[in-house]
């Protein structure tokens, strides 16, 4: 995945390519003339994450109005690279020759100063595929800086009403509010207990005092392949009655990126599939979540579909949140407060997305938190978890 950001305070960075083993079916879409943006951005930033294979990517375009509030917008760009769009999400995306521009839809126009909004696209290459160079919002460069106004408001400026996008951090009151400092040996204990849910193998779980998030404690998972080779730690604290939207944020560190084959590192016993698991893990080297009545997958294990996620990055702390309605279709997943298109359900089949997903009618009901590790071929890997949380009101990073 290469992360780029358009600021003069930052800087370009560039992290090893992800190398999927499907090659990439191309989805193309009618061109179609760009909707006209309402009103003039007076700064703006940046940010492109692309995750590259060969011949094929995905970009998740991250934009910030720096200026005056917006009703409409488009964003414009130009490739180096003989990159062609197939398809787009959160955005109308048009392109003639290398010069792309994504015009907003009717549910995300507006764009207040200050405000941030995301789209995605992803497309083909042939010879190179480098990231753009530059940006446009609304015809002014996005460089980060701001064009103060020419008259001064008239009027005293009103605080925004929009909530902000991100939630608050803190986790007071939650069912599950957890930085594993409270443990006092190496083995969990107290509010979390070593388990193997359905089979033990050789993987093994432990309380580190070497690595952590924040503080000086996190919780250590040595997880081992082979097929229902299990070992995690499970919260005893129950979350049936958590809801009715269950919403869960937690940092996690790993070694290994994700194997083609399926294994899972979150498990939570489901009372809609009578206790059998819904799951977060990766398969394809990418996230996935897994219903285990069913085994579907979210997204589905198409090239497409796959290219709609996104790998779990190694040897760094991210943060994974994720929301679970409880009372009717609906399932959202950020890494990193950014929205996985691949990972998102709204209640509306999407092609190689979430069919399979919604062929079940009842909503999920989780009942337990169970982090580890459980790996159905190869992948042996070790996970570090911290600042763990779990209730009915959305929780930040």
């Amino acid at each position: 995945m290469r992360t780029h950001h358009w600021h003069p305070l930052l800087t370009s960075l560039r992290r090893r390519p992800w190398l999927l083993l499907l090659a990439a079916i191309a989805l193309v879409v009618p061109a179609a003339l760009a909707v006209p943006a309402s009103g003039a951005a007076a700064g703006c930033s940046v940010t492109y994450t692309d995750n590259p294979w060969s011949g094929g990517y995905t970009a998740q375009i991250h934009v910030t109005n720096l200026g005056a509030p917006l009703s409409s917008w488009q964003v414009a760009w130009t490739y180096a690279g003989d990159q062609q769009v197939t398809s787009a999400w959160n955005a109308q995306v048009t392109q003639t020759g290398k010069q792309v521009v994504a015009a907003s839809l009717a549910y995300n126009g507006t764009l207040g100063a200050g405000a941030s909004t995301d789209f995605g696209l992803q497309g083909t290459w042939h010879t190179a595929d480098p990231a753009p160079a530059a940006f446009t919002l609304n015809g002014t460069a996005c460089d980060g800086s701001t064009t103060p106004p020419t008259t001064p408001p008239t009027t005293p400026t009103t605080p925004p009403t929009t909530p902000p996008t991100t939630p608050p951090a803190g986790c007071a009151g939650a069912a599950i509010c957890s930085g594993f400092e409270d443990q006092a040996g190496s083995a969990p204990s107290g509010d979390w207990q070593a388990a193997a849910p359905d089979c033990q193998g050789t993987g093994t779980v432990a309380v580190d005092s070497t690595v952590a998030h924040t503080g000086t404690k996190s919780l250590r998972v040595d997880g081992r392949a082979g097929y229902c080779n299990h070992a995690f730690a499970v919260s005893t604290r129950d979350l049936s009655g958590v809801g009715p939207v269950v919403y869960l944020r937690m940092w996690v560190r790993h070694t290994t990126a994700l194997p083609a084959s399926h294994v899972a590192f979150v498990s939570m016993p489901d009372a809609s599939q009578n206790g059998r698991a819904l799951r977060i893990g990766g398969q394809n080297g990418a996230l996935q979540w897994n219903r285990e009545s069913d085994d579907a997958t979210l997204p589905a294990q198409s090239p497409a579909g796959v290219a709609l996620s996104t790998p779990l990055p190694v040897n760094r702390w991210v943060c994974l949140r994720f929301m679970v309605d409880t009372s009717a279709p609906r399932l959202d997943t950020w890494l990193d407060d950014q929205q996985v298109p691949g990972l998102h359900v709204d209640g509306v089949p999407t092609q190689d997305v979430d069919q399979q997903w919604l062929s079940r009618t009842t909503p999920p009901r989780p009942t337990a938190l169970r982090l580890g590790w459980e790996s159905y071929a190869t992948g042996d890997d070790t996970l570090w978890f911290d600042d763990v949380a779990v209730g009915s009101s959305p929780i930040g990073c």
